[in-house]
């Protein structure tokens, strides 16, 4: 038998072919919508990781001497240290109040942040160099110029003893964006005589 196909049959068909294509087309673009934002996150993401990545690197401190200081004459100990540090070349403003030094030696290992006042988990700043006052108003190294002194009291930080002939300690200066110095104090192996020794 055979069955006659009028035009509004052959309309119905188009409308439906219309519909399957306009839905293709929707989902085509939410699909294009969430890749987009997918990439403009991850491509800010990636911009993010790679900028605290470089602050790491360069945003560190450089030490440019280690002088033990206060030499104890009666049982032979350096009771005070005193690290000066500039800006590490390239590197941004750096500031020491957020600096945080981690103090081993045989005894054990410390935690000590900037105050004004030297006590066991404190260090103290002091300016060597500062054209614009940065170091003394601010605790800010903002200039390859700048010199900035850190002093460490060795028999408060221990409780009571200094550091003896020979003995060994390190330094580790963690700035604020993460960039990590390393200091490693060696104590001449006499102290005879000495009011002041390089470390």
């Amino acid at each position: 038998m055979f069955t006659e196909h009028t035009d509004d049959d052959r309309g119905q068909v188009g409308i439906g072919t219309l519909i399957v294509f306009i839905a293709m087309v929707l989902v085509a673009a939410i699909a294009a919508g969430v890749l987009i934002n997918t990439a403009g996150f991850l491509q800010s993401s990636a911009e993010e990781t790679g900028q605290q990545s470089s602050d790491q690197v360069t945003n560190r401190l450089e030490v440019v001497s280690a002088v033990g200081t206060d030499i104890d004459s009666s049982n032979s100990e350096v009771d005070t240290v005193e690290v000066t540090v500039k800006k590490a070349p390239g590197a941004a403003n750096i500031d020491l109040g957020s600096t945080i030094a981690q103090w081993v030696d045989s005894s054990g290992s410390y935690d000590l942040t900037q105050d004004s006042s030297t006590a066991q988990d404190h260090f103290t700043v002091s300016t060597v160099q500062d054209d614009d006052s940065s170091i003394t108003d601010s605790n800010v190294l903002n200039d390859p110029a700048d010199r900035a002194t850190l002093t460490f009291d060795v028999t408060a930080i221990h409780g009571t003893t200094g550091l003896g002939e020979g003995a060994t300690a390190t330094i580790q200066l963690n700035t604020q964006s993460g960039g990590t110095t390393t200091v490693r104090l060696v104590v001449p192996e006499t102290l005879s005589g000495n009011s002041a020794v390089t470390l």
